[in-house]
């Protein structure tokens, strides 16, 4: 895959896209715009990114089999719950409709050298939702170091996840090209088809193209789909329809 223009890096970033409403002032008003937006007249979003208690009312406008998938968070963001918590989580996310679950990891025990409690946590929520997408959130932003970063993803990917993601967009430093780098070359030496998702500050098609171009580097041509890359955000989407329609358009508020 060559990117040779913004326009054409920004239909391919839409279909890649996890629109995303994650802040705190969230409703079911806003869910129902959110729906909205992720149908546009240059084609579908690959999915929304939501509170786990608005899953069911997605699902209500959506329907079932609906193209644009329903994702959650659980564990999120604070990655501190307790195991029962996460797994009540998700087994009611995915009752409600959710079709792929975002689970963060607890990266605070991974920290302080606790590598089990990541390794149990993924392998009891993938056994929660084995015919949902597993996403692990490892927030890079926290764990700075690289071979700490390195670490999680190995241990998520071991343990049974289809992504690993760089990070809850809740932090003060959330996805950088530096952690992108390091989880990709941790996909790619696996040999396991495993995703990727940067998430958080990506806010123009200028920057998702950067992504675009370090994931087919490390991972080779025709590698970036829907099942194997996506983009946490939701100010994208405006920049995406901005380029593709050829006027400016307004940047909407940080889905996060």
């Amino acid at each position: 895959m060559e990117l040779h223009s913004p326009r054409e890096a920004a239909a391919f970033a839409l279909s890649l896209l996890d629109l995303t409403n994650l802040r705190d002032d969230c409703d079911e008003a806003a869910i129902e715009k959110l729906c909205l937006r992720a149908q546009t007249s240059f084609g579908h979003v690959a999915a929304i990114c939501i509170w786990p208690r608005f899953v069911a009312p997605a699902r209500e406008i959506l329907g079932t089999g609906h193209s644009v998938r329903i994702a959650t968070v659980v564990n999120f963001p604070s990655g501190a719950l307790t195991e029962g918590e996460v797994l009540d989580e998700t087994r009611r996310a995915v009752e409600d409709g959710a079709d792929e679950i975002d689970l963060v990891i607890p990266y605070r025990a991974l920290m302080s050298g606790d590598e089990v409690a990541v390794t149990t946590m993924v392998e009891a929520v993938r056994q929660a939702c084995p015919h949902s997408c597993l996403k692990t959130i490892l927030e890079t932003g926290e764990l700075k170091d690289s071979a700490l970063i390195r670490k999680a993803s190995h241990l998520a990917i071991e343990a049974g996840a289809d992504f690993i993601k760089t990070s809850t967009g809740k932090v003060t430093v959330n996805a950088t090209l530096e952690a992108a780098d390091i989880m990709l070359q941790v996909i790619r030496d696996s040999r396991r088809r495993v995703g990727f998702k940067p998430a958080g500050g990506i806010s123009t098609v200028a920057d998702a193209d950067l992504y675009l171009r370090l994931a087919e580097t490390v991972m080779g041509p025709n590698w970036i789909m829907p099942s194997t890359f996506r983009f946490g955000a939701s100010s994208l989407l405006d920049d995406i329809l901005g380029v593709l329609s050829g006027n400016p358009a307004a940047r909407a508020a940080a889905g996060y």
